[in-house]
């Protein structure tokens, strides 16, 4: 026969395994063009952001950065109606330089992700 609190003990652990855990999902920076940290020989002409959820387009933006504090883009960011989770902006001309993209999303779950990360543009010879 099994005591009050050994059979209790069971109970909470069969509940545990087969209970579903609650989701964490939120919107993490899967990939970007240009990558991170990467210095590129051309200047881009736009900032791709790939992302591990779909998006909330009113609710998700970019922006790119020069060094000086200028905002370098055109100001049109917006989620790719065809790929809710692509996020893209397109950039000005861009000279050599360090420049940093900055980012605030709002994933469909209701999560709020906001990070920034930087590349550079190197002169040509």
């Amino acid at each position: 026969m099994l005591r009050p609190s050994a059979s209790l003990g069971s109970l909470v652990l069969a509940l545990a395994v087969v209970a579903p855990a609650p989701a964490e999902a939120h919107a993490v920076l899967v990939r970007s063009s240009p990558a991170g940290r990467a210095t590129v020989s051309h200047p881009p002409g736009r900032v791709d952001l790939w992302f591990s959820e779909p998006l909330e387009p009113a609710f998700s933006t970019v922006s790119v950065w020069s060094t000086g504090g200028a905002q370098v883009d055109r100001r049109d960011g917006a989620v790719d109606p065809a790929d809710p989770k692509q996020l893209s902006v397109t950039l000005d001309a861009l000279g050599p330089g360090a420049y940093t993209v900055r980012f605030r999303v709002l994933s469909v779950d209701g999560h709020v992700v906001e990070a920034s990360f930087s590349f550079k543009v190197k002169a040509t010879p």
